[in-house]
């Protein structure tokens, strides 16, 4: 019976591969016939991930030919099936990139059920389409957020504990031997990538066997799969009368952008991704790169050029005092701030978007819900701020103990793994950044003693990074190098002191896998760093980076930078910052609004490379 329910598959198989070389030829209605013979197959063996496949190609055909009911109903079967099966992947990674596979039947559905609101405006596609965009983003996230008030190691056999340790202690082994290797005269590149290639599948192991823990934890069976927000969800749950969503969704042939209010929701059709990204990576360069930053009418035309695509169609709509925006794709890395307004009549052009509305960005409106639901469960911190700056890098820095025999880079790196790789993938050279200390201490001056505690030079380690303590602060601020990995996502991490004293080497890389283990109940945490908004940009899932980690360990809300920023700026920022949120008692969105403002006003930072970096992620209230 197997051996025939395995020929069965592959004629099916054999059949499809037919059909796609024929869907590829734009042979549309052979291609159709062969699909609609390998599709009862497929169900008749159980081989649910083809025939979600099949389901897509004909329902794109269908499209094509004009036959929207069938193209919506064969979408729809897909959709179920895929929800269906990503629903029983016990792994995270798995999950994540099993549905990074499948966006394009969640892009097609969107695109479908848009194509249909022109032709019937008054039938509500649109808003299905923006309930598909929100079911298509961000899942992983909201599944692990959920998971965060649960500790799903609580009764599990003491054996996959103890293979997890092992092959953590594996993975530790192999970056120490590939560092080893790196600092021998001309390392052999053969035995750097056998050692990559060992790391790989000890990485693959590793998370297998958290797959095994989650199966396997009685507290991670009991989580119902928290399920994407519905409009009228989204209105009631999470917006205002003065809050805006904007969310949007990039296709290849067009692209969509939803507004959302309280009491209704507008749809605008946009030009392909090509066409955005380049307006994008045009605005992006223009505000960060150092030939051109510094050039007001570049960033101007490059920001009028992107906001006319991007936000001119909704400009009659933009009109709250905050937005909310769930980015796609580039967007993700956008500096909202620094965008122009849209025109409107009676408006100047050229001021920037923070001249009029605080921003707050979101992976999806849904996971606000979450943010809410999980801050609401835990104890409020009574203290006020925590602050971690200017940690010690290196045993040459000033204050060191006998600074002049100093320990070479090899030596901290051996005791940091992880740090060497991740700051090669990163760009990010870990030298002192002296201004962090008077960012430190202007921001500490603003809060009472009793309600503050500062780890400054050495004392701004790993163990005060990790310590238990932190549950009991509303703010905690980081002021040091951060490193987002989007290579290996996992090795993303902050900085802190990787020398005593006497300058001996020690552990200071707080690693993502460290940040997701600590226990906060931050009102906000705040990454005065390079770089640290960013990270690996997955399909369906977006930035998998820093923000995450301090989401899933209790932080309400993080403010985090989208590239390299000023050391001295820097400083001036967050002192503005924290004195909008501390002395005047603003918002943190209101408060960064106003920090970026001020900012604006003074002629040395006035360029948004200065100001526009650092956002606001998670909630706006």
């Amino acid at each position: 019976m197997g051996d025939r329910r395995e020929t069965a598959r592959e004629t099916a198989i054999t059949l499809n591969n037919i059909g796609v070389v024929h869907f590829e030829l734009e042979e549309s209605q052979k291609a159709k016939e062969y699909f609609n013979r390998s599709l009862p197959i497929f169900r008749a063996v159980g081989d649910s991930p083809n025939e979600a496949f099949t389901l897509y190609h004909t329902a794109v055909i269908a499209g094509e030919l004009g036959n929207f009911s069938e193209a919506l109903d064969r979408i729809q079967a897909a959709i179920d099936i895929i929800e269906n099966l990503r629903g029983k992947i016990a792994s995270d990674e798995l999950r994540i990139s099993y549905f990074a596979t499948v966006q394009d039947y969640y892009k097609f559905y969107i695109d479908l059920l848009m194509q249909l609101h022109k032709t019937n405006p008054r039938s509500g596609y649109d808003r299905q389409a923006f309930e598909i965009s929100e079911r298509s983003r961000g899942r992983s996230l909201l599944e692990l957020l959920q998971e965060a008030n649960a500790d799903i190691r609580q009764g599990i056999a003491p054996e996959l504990l103890q293979q997890e340790r092992n092959l953590q202690e594996q993975l530790d082994a192999a970056e120490t031997k590939r560092l080893e290797i790196l600092n021998t005269p001309n390392p052999p590149r053969q035995q750097i990538a056998e050692l990559e290639k060992q790391r790989q599948n000890l990485l693959f192991q590793y998370q297998n066997i958290q797959s095994q823990i989650r199966a396997t934890s009685p507290r991670y069976a009991a989580l119902t799969q928290p399920q994407p927000l519905n409009l009228a969800q989204i209105q009631q749950q999470i917006l205002d009368d003065n809050t805006i969503l904007l969310q949007y969704a990039l296709g290849d042939d067009r692209s969509y952008l939803w507004t959302v209010a309280k009491t209704n929701i507008t749809s605008y059709e946009l030009p392909p991704s090509a066409d955005i990204e380049k307006a994008a990576r045009n605005f992006r360069n223009a505000v960060t790169n150092p030939v051109h930053r510094n050039i007001p009418n570049r960033i101007a035309k490059a920001s009028n050029e992107l906001s006319q695509i991007i936000l001119q169609p909704a400009a009659s709509k933009l009109d709250r005092q905050r937005l909310l925006i769930v980015g796609d794709g580039i967007l993700n890395y956008l500096p909202f701030a620094a965008l122009s307004l849209p025109e409107t009549s009676g408006e100047t052009r050229n001021l920037p978007l923070i001249s009029k509305y605080e921003i707050a960005l979101l992976p999806s409106a849904s996971t606000l819900g979450i943010l809410r639901q999980n801050y609401n469960d835990r104890q409020p911190p009574t203290r006020i701020l925590a602050m971690l700056a200017d940690p010690v890098f290196s045993a040459d820095d000033e204050r060191v103990k006998n600074n002049a025999s100093a320990v070479d880079r090899a030596a901290i790196e051996s005791v940091n793994l992880g740090l060497s790789l991740s700051s090669s993938d990163s760009g990010v050279q870990w030298q002192r950044l002296k201004f962090t200390r008077q960012e430190a201490e202007v921001i500490i001056s603003l809060v009472a003693r009793n309600s503050s505690t500062k780890a400054l030079d050495f004392q701004a380690d790993r163990n005060a990074a990790t310590s238990t303590n932190l549950s009991q602060y509303q703010i905690i601020h980081f002021a040091t190098h951060g490193l987002a990995n989007s290579t290996n996502p996992e090795l993303s991490g902050i900085i802190m002191s990787l020398v005593d004293e006497n300058g001996k080497p020690v552990n200071g890389f707080l690693r993502l896998t460290d940040i997701f283990n600590l226990k906060l109940a931050a009102e906000l945490v705040v990454l005065s760093a390079c770089q640290t908004g960013l990270g690996q940009n997955i399909q369906g899932e977006g930035i998998v980076g820093l923000t995450r980690g301090f989401m899933y360990a209790g932080a309400k809300r993080v403010v985090v930078s989208l590239w390299n920023v000023d050391d001295e700026g820097t400083a001036e920022f967050m002192a503005k910052f924290y004195q909008e949120m501390l002395q005047k008692k603003l918002t943190p969105a209101a408060a960064l609004r106003a920090a970026q403002l001020a900012m604006l006003q003074q002629e040395k930072w006035q360029s948004p490379y200065y100001w526009a970096a650092f956002t606001l992620q998670g909630e706006w209230q």
